[in-house]
C-alpha cells in the first residue's frame, strides 16, 4: 500500500462513546480492547488506497483506547492497528500487519477482496493457525468512513407502531424482492432506493401487509469460497460491520438511501423490521481470516473452548460465537440496536440464530445478560422484538423459552401445518392447538398470543409453490452436489415433480397453496408471508438459495400465469378480513373468547375422535359474547378443515349460515348455507362460516 507522510496532532480525546465521532473541531476515536498493548489509528485519502498518516491512540481508559484528532471532517476514511500477543493457545491473535474494520463503524467503503493477506497466519504452514503472518492487509480491505449521522433531513418521520395483533410481516431480501421489477427505474434496481419506490410500497400496502422484514443489511463479505464457484452471499448472514449498511444495495443516494427507503415505506404506514445476526461474524473459526474482532480483542469478543482457547465453541455452526457474556460485546450489541432505532428509524428485528443471545457459559438462560438488557432499556423494549428461537448448541432448541417481550418464530406451526395438510395422521390435535396460538408455549407469564410468529416458508427452505410441486429438493445451481439444504421438507408434488401441464395435478396444487395461505391467515399468532408466495413464485426447487444471486432467488414479475393474480386476489381478502375481524387477530388470552371444536358428524370433538389418527376432518366454533353488538364485526364464525384427497360430508351447527370463504373456489364469497345438514367438502379444502 502506498503511503503519504502528513502532519496530524492527536489529543487525548474521550473514552465514553466508541467509535468514531466528529464535532466542529475533528474526530474523537475510541476502540474496546481489554487485551492489547497498543491501537494505531490508520488515516486514508480518499481513494482509500493511501495511507497518510498513523497515529498512536494516546489514552487507555476502562479498557477502551481513545484519541482525538483536531480538524478531521466526516468523510474521512480509517483503520486500526492493534498490537498485542499472539499467542492463539490462550486465545490471542493480535496481528498489527493487519488493517481492522472498527467494529462501530458506520460505513464501509469498499468490500474485501479476499487474499491470503487477511489471514493473521501463514496458510500454507504446518503450523497452520499457531504461525504468524507478516503480510500487509490494507491494500485488501474495506475502509471505515468517519459519518455525521445527525445530518439527514427526516422531514417529520414517525414509526407507524402498528399494534402487535394487527401485524403481519411480509419478509424479503432489498435486492431479490427489487431486481426484475418493472415497475421501478433500472438504476434503482437492487438498491435501498428501489426498496423504498412508490411502486413496491403502493404494492405492499395493496396486499394489506403492515411490516416488511428485510433478509441482513449490515455490511457483510462474499464468502471466498462462493466467489471461488462464481457464486455470492446472496442471503448475508456474514455480518462484518454491525452499524453499517451493506454497500452492495447503495443507489443514488448512497448511505441516505437506507433512511429514503425506511421514511418512503413510513408514510406508506409499513413498519421496517432488520433480520439482525449478532451470533457470530464472517471471520470464522480459528482458521479464519483477522478482519476486525480477531485482531482487536479476539478473547473477548468470541467464546472458545475453557481448557483450549485456541479453539472457538461453534453453537452457531459458522465457526465462531459472540460473546456476549463480555459487558463490552454486549453493549457494542445494544448500541448497535439503538443505533437502527435512534438513527435509522427502523421498527423492530428478528434475531438470527436467537437462543445465541441468551447463552451464558453454563448455557440459554432466559434471565441472561443480553435479554435483561434488551427488557430494561427504554429504547429497545418498545420495539418489535423478534427471536429465531435455535441454534446447534446444547439446549439450542427454544421455541416457546423465550422471556415476556419477546416474540418468535415458531417453526412448530410450521411443520405441523404442513403435515395436516398432507393428512398426516395424528395431526389434529397438534394442529388444533397451532390454529389457536400455541397456547401451549406461549399463553405463560402474561406472553400474548402474537408471541407465536407462524409461517408456512421462509427464506430458508421452499416456496410454497414449491412445497406443493416438488419432494425432493433441486439445489445443484449451489454447486454442492444438492447435499446443501434442508432434506426433511414435508413437501408434495400430487404426481409430477416440478412443473407440470397436468390440470388436475395443477388444480390440486392451486388449491393446496389457499389452503396454507388461509390456515396462515386465520390462525391466531403472528403471521408471515414470504415474499411472493401470495402469487405462487418458484425458485424451481431450490430450497437453500443462500447463494443465488440470480434469477433462482430473484422475485419475478412479468409472464406469470392466469393462476398467480388469482392467488394474489385471494390472499388480499384474507388479509382484509383478518385486519377487520378482532376473531382473527386475538389480543389477549383472557377477552372471552369461546372455541369449541366440532366434529364432521356434527357433534362435539371428543377425546376419542381427537385420539383418532384418521380423524384429520374438524372443525372450530369460535365466539366472543362482547361483539355481539358491533356492526360489521363478526361475534361467532365456524371454520371447517378437510385434509383429505376426498369429499367430506360435514354436518353444519343448527341455524343458517354464510359462507365467507372457501379455498375450494377462490372466488366464491357469501353464499347462504342451511345448518343442520351435511355440507360437501371438497377434498384438500377450508371454509369459513358466519351466522346468517
Amino acid at each position: 500500500m502506498d503511503a503519504q507522510v502528513n502532519t496530524y496532532s492527536i489529543e487525548a480525546g474521550s473514552w465514553h462513546r466508541l467509535g468514531a465521532h466528529p464535532d466542529k473541531d475533528g474526530v474523537n476515536f475510541a476502540l474496546f480492547s481489554a487485551h492489547a498493548e497498543r491501537v494505531e489509528l490508520c488515516l486514508f485519502d480518499d481513494s482509500g488506497k493511501i495511507e497518510i498518516a498513523r497515529l498512536t491512540l494516546p489514552e487507555y481508559t476502562n479498557e477502551i483506547w481513545h484519541g482525538f484528532v483536531p480538524g478531521l471532517k466526516p468523510g474521512q476514511l480509517y483503520g486500526y492497528r492493534v498490537h498485542g500477543a499472539f499467542r492463539p493457545e490462550d486465545g490471542h491473535r493480535f496481528n498489527a500487519n493487519k488493517l481492522l474494520v472498527d467494529p462501530y463503524a458506520r460505513e464501509l467503503v469498499g468490500d474485501v477482496a479476499w487474499s491470503k493477506d487477511h489471514f493473521g497466519y501463514i496458510m500454507d504452514s504446518e503450523e497452520k493457525d499457531l504461525s504468524f503472518s507478516e503480510t500487509d492487509s490494507a491494500a485488501v480491505m474495506p475502509k471505515c468512513r468517519v459519518v455525521d449521522t445527525g445530518s439527514y433531513d427526516w422531514k417529520g418521520d414517525r414509526s407507524p407502531i402498528i399494534p402487535w395483533s394487527k401485524t403481519i410481516f411480509y419478509e424479503t431480501h432489498v435486492k431479490g424482492f427489487t431486481k426484475l421489477n418493472p415497475a421501478i427505474p433500472e438504476n434503482l434496481r437492487g438498491t435501498f432506493e428501489g426498496m423504498g419506490h412508490k411502486a413496491v410500497v403502493d404494492y405492499i400496502r395493496s396486499m394489506g401487509i403492515t411490516s416488511v422484514e428485510l433478509l441482513p443489511i449490515h455490511f457483510f463479505p462474499d464468502d471466498s469460497m462462493l466467489i471461488d464457484k462464481g457464486l455470492h452471499n446472496f442471503w448475508g448472514y456474514n455480518t462484518l460491520g454491525f452499524f453499517s449498511p451493506a454497500n452492495r444495495y447503495y443507489g443514488p443516494n448512497g448511505r441516505d438511501g437506507f433512511r429514503d427507503m425506511v421514511r418512503a415505506l413510513h408514510d406508506g404506514g409499513i413498519e421496517v423490521i432488520l433480520d439482525v445476526v449478532y451470533n457470530h461474524t464472517a471471520e470464522g473459526n480459528e482458521m479464519g481470516p483477522t478482519l476486525s474482532f480477531k485482531g482487536i480483542d479476539n478473547f473477548s469478543y468470541y467464546r472458545t473452548i475453557p481448557d483450549n482457547h485456541r479453539y472457538y465453541i461453534n453453537d452457531t455452526g459458522t465457526g465462531n460465537t459472540v460473546n456476549t457474556s463480555h459487558p463490552r460485546v454486549l453493549q457494542m450489541v445494544t448500541d448497535s440496536l439503538r443505533y437502527w432505532v435512534e438513527e435509522m428509524h427502523v421498527d423492530g428485528f428478528r434475531f438470527d440464530l436467537g437462543t445465541i443471545l441468551g447463552r451464558e457459559p453454563e448455557g440459554f438462560d432466559q434471565r441472561g445478560g443480553f435479554f435483561d438488557a434488551v427488557t430494561q432499556d427504554p429504547v429497545l423494549s418498545k420495539v418489535k422484538l423478534v427471536g429465531e428461537p435455535w441454534d446447534i448448541g446444547p439446549g439450542g432448541y427454544q421455541v416457546g423459552g423465550f422471556p415476556p417481550g419477546w416474540a418468535e418464530w415458531n417453526d412448530k406451526y410450521r411443520d405441523t401445518v404442513r403435515d395436516y395438510w398432507k393428512d398426516t395422521d395424528n395431526t389434529a390435535p397438534d394442529f388444533a392447538a397451532r390454529f389457536f396460538g400455541s397456547g401451549d408455549l406461549y399463553d405463560q407469564r402474561g406472553r400474548r398470543p402474537w408471541a407465536s410468529v407462524n409461517f408456512i416458508c421462509a427464506h430458508d427452505g421452499f416456496t410454497l409453490n414449491d412445497l406443493v410441486s416438488y419432494n425432493e429438493k433441486h439445489n445443484e445451481a449451489n454447486g454442492e452436489d444438492n447435499k446443501d439444504g434442508h432434506s426433511d421438507n414435508r413437501s408434495y408434488n400430487y404426481g409430477a415433480e416440478g412443473p407440470t401441464e397436468d390440470e388436475t395435478i395443477i388444480a390440486v396444487r392451486e388449491r393446496q397453496k389457499r389452503n396454507f395461505l388461509a390456515t396462515l391467515l386465520l390462525s391466531h399468532g403472528t403471521p408471515m408471508v414470504l415474499a411472493g408466495d401470495e402469487f405462487g413464485r418458484s425458485q424451481m426447487g431450490n430450497n437453500n438459495g443462500y447463494c443465488q444471486d440470480s434469477e433462482i432467488s430473484w422475485v419475478h414479475w412479468e409472464d406469470l400465469p392466469p393462476s398467480a393474480e388469482e392467488l394474489r386476489d385471494f390472499t388480499r381478502r384474507l388479509i382484509a378480513l383478518r385486519n377487520a375481524q378482532p376473531l382473527l387477530h386475538r389480543d389477549n388470552w383472557r377477552d372471552g373468547m369461546v372455541i369449541e371444536w366440532v366434529n364432521a358428524g356434527g357433534g362435539p370433538q371428543l377425546p376419542e375422535h381427537w385420539a383418532d389418527g384418521g380423524g384429520t376432518t374438524i372443525g372450530a366454533l369460535v365466539s366472543r359474547a362482547d361483539l355481539e353488538e358491533q356492526d360489521g364485526i363478526w361475534s361467532k364464525m365456524l371454520v371447517i378443515f378437510n385434509p383429505h384427497d376426498g369429499p367430506v360430508p360435514f354436518v353444519l351447527p343448527e341455524g343458517g349460515w354464510r359462507l365467507m370463504l372457501t379455498t375450494d373456489d377462490p372466488t366464491l364469497e357469501d353464499e347462504a348455507v342451511e345448518g343442520g345438514q351435511a355440507y360437501e367438502m371438497t377434498g384438500r379444502s377450508l371454509c369459513l362460516f358466519i351466522p346468517a
